[in-house]
């Protein structure tokens, strides 16, 4: 019996781990402006423009209609999509269903997906 008891916590903890990115996933569409790709909303933030790793490898566009388009290596518009910045929050709604946030450090930092972009 004491053999199983470590299988099942780790049962538990990947089962608690699955429904807590479910219930952000489900957060994140909630929270999904009315908007579809072409039909943008003019954003009042002073994030607009580029974002860029410090290797150069992700870029991240944010438009002022709302819009975002990321670059990654040579893959120019390699995702597309729609963008609401509250406070120092960001998410993203890309053009297939994915999302994704950020947080925004400082006037030229943001943190998003593991990675640190700086205003170009």
């Amino acid at each position: 019996m004491k053999n199983f008891l470590p299988l099942v916590a780790l049962i538990v903890v990947a089962t608690a781990t699955a429904f807590g990115a479910l219930a952000q996933n489900t957060k994140a569409e909630n929270n999904m402006p009315a908007q579809s790709a072409n039909h943008s909303q003019q954003q009042n933030h002073p994030y607009v423009g580029m974002w860029v790793t410090d290797d150069g490898r992700i870029r991240h566009e944010l438009l002022p209609n709302g819009r975002y388009d990321e670059a990654r290596g040579n893959r120019e518009s390699a995702y597309q999509g729609l963008y609401v910045v509250t406070g120092n929050q960001i998410d993203y709604w890309d053009d297939t269903g994915f999302t994704a946030d950020g947080v925004f450090v400082d006037e030229n930092t943001l943190h998003h997906a593991g990675m640190i972009l700086r205003r170009k």
